[in-house]
């Protein structure tokens, strides 16, 4: 799904110490030190990686990687493979994964995982029947992805509906600065089946423009100096600030202009993006695109070391289901690097993780046995719990946020956490686990954003005024679990 590209430190005039500087201004200064050097020092290699194993790059007349501008960083680093580089990198691994003797199942679907003595032993799941089984594991690692369809109008596909933050902190771990939430700048408007739907950072990093209804470029009144090229979390917010002020397009949205380049540029180095709007009657060649903020990446995660290792013995996680790295706003393009990155860390770690051998306790598998019968028993529809979830997600929990709007969104969505949901028949019961991962997902979500007392890079509290900018922040992670919750004070400490 991811169209723009992967930051890596390859030129001289380019360093690690740079890209790690940009990546800690951007997250405003909540990033983890210690995983961001981890990121910015190991990206290049993990790059060379996916060129060695076949993963086609764009290159230079030298035939060096090619990079490109994206926002926050005084540096072209973002390696591409025009506007589809993560198919590209997805198609590359697949390759190795079918070279491998790793055994894959296909439509299973995790309903918890499994604990004994206080240690994640594997994981229960559905099978494509409905039938529950049981993974005995010495080591999990969760690659889950984010959650961002918690709300109404999102980047995300279908399956990104949090199901490891919710595994996670069933399973006892801690979860930190799960209220930074970014929405990206750009998602399509129109039609109505495509609002949300990426249009990546790419266009802004070949020159697009944004304008308003009246035609102002209007980033020259929040970012003068970087313009459009300015970090996620401000561009989302002067793109919802001209929405909100009158100033949007009859649609409710801005526009993102390409017309001024060429249109071999165009064709060459956007092909995903020219072919999505043209399927809207849009060639973008030739008129400006329409578009709006839509939530799009969870900063925050489950609390890792720099192996992956979670809060819990013989679980841990990679990419955007672990928290730290981005801070509290992700720099365009780290996130692909983060998932090769950490990948590699955390399965290294889980295969030299020691052998359990330990069978779940029994009464979990009990409680889980009756959890799912309740489903089959159940009297609401699941979709229309999602549906309402995500409308209340939208509207109190969003861009901008206000302490009263999260208490009485915190209240709904528990509210909707507690439904009693049916599954028609056993096939339903996966649908039903989705919804509830996606409740306890949301609930995470605002009970962090309750958490913190200050707007700080995707969390912007309306409502609040400080004295302090973010490089001088007295706090630190807002951290949950079923244990404890709280917010860090500055150097760490609760």
């Amino acid at each position: 799904m991811a169209e723009g590209g992967y930051n890596a430190a390859l030129r001289e005039a380019d360093s690690c110490v740079g890209h790690l500087e940009d990546t800690l201004k951007g997250g405003a200064y909540l990033n983890d030190l210690e995983l961001v050097k981890v990121l910015v020092n190991e990206a290049p290699d993990r790059l060379r990686d996916l060129v060695r194993w076949g993963a086609v790059f764009d290159v230079t007349e030298t035939c060096e990687v090619a990079q490109r501008s994206f926002g926050g960083q005084r540096f072209p680093r973002t390696c591409y493979a025009g506007d589809r580089t993560g198919h590209e990198m997805m198609m590359t691994l697949l390759e190795q994964l079918r070279a491998s003797n790793v055994e894959v199942l296909q439509e299973v679907t995790v309903t918890d995982l499994l604990t004994r003595e206080g240690a994640v032993v594997g994981a229960a799941v559905l099978d494509r029947t409905g039938r529950l089984e049981v993974i005995r594991a010495d080591s999990t690692v969760l690659a889950t992805g984010g959650g961002s369809r918690v709300y109404d109008v999102s980047t995300n596909s279908a399956t990104g509906t949090g199901d490891g933050y919710s595994l996670g902190y069933g399973a006892g771990a801690e979860l930190i600065d799960m209220e930074m939430v970014q929405f990206h700048p750009t998602g399509a408007v129109y039609p109505y089946d495509a609002r949300g739907r990426l249009v990546t950072e790419a266009v802004r990093g070949e020159g697009g423009i944004l304008r308003n209804a009246k035609g102002e470029r209007f980033m020259s009144r929040y970012d003068p100096e970087r313009m459009e090229l300015s970090t996620r979390d401000v561009v989302a917010r002067a793109i919802a600030r001209e929405i909100l002020e009158g100033r949007g397009t009859p649609r409710g949205g801005v526009y993102l202009d390409v017309t001024h380049l060429p249109a071999a540029q165009i064709e060459g180095r956007l092909p995903v993006m020219l072919e999505q709007f043209l399927a809207y009657g849009v060639d973008i060649r030739k008129e400006p695109m329409e578009v709006a903020p839509s939530a799009h990446h969870f900063m925050g995660g489950l609390r890792i070391t720099p192996t992956g290792q979670t809060t819990v013995p013989g679980l841990f996680a990679c990419g955007e289901v672990a928290g730290g790295v981005h801070g509290a706003n992700r720099l365009g393009g780290n996130s692909l690097a983060e998932t090769q990155v950490f990948g590699k860390r955390a399965g290294e770690a889980a295969g030299r993780a020691p052998s359990r051998g330990q069978r779940p306790e029994p009464r979990q598998l009990d409680l889980i046995e009756r959890r799912l019968e309740g489903f089959l028993s159940g009297m609401v529809n699941p979709v229309m719990v999602e549906r309402k979830l995500q409308l209340a997600m939208w509207k109190g929990a969003g861009i901008f946020r206000t302490g009263p709007e999260l208490t009485q969104t915190l209240m709904e969505v528990e509210k909707l956490g507690r439904k009693r949901l049916h599954a028609p028949s056993k096939l339903n019961l996966a649908e039903c686990m989705t919804v509830h991962h996606l409740c306890t997902t949301a609930m995470l979500v605002v009970k962090s954003a309750l958490l913190r007392p200050e707007s700080r890079g995707a969390h912007v509290r309306t409502d609040l005024t400080q004295a302090h900018d973010a490089a001088n922040s007295p706090f630190g992670h807002t951290y949950l679990s079923q244990h404890r919750s709280g917010i860090e004070m500055k150097g760490g400490s609760p």
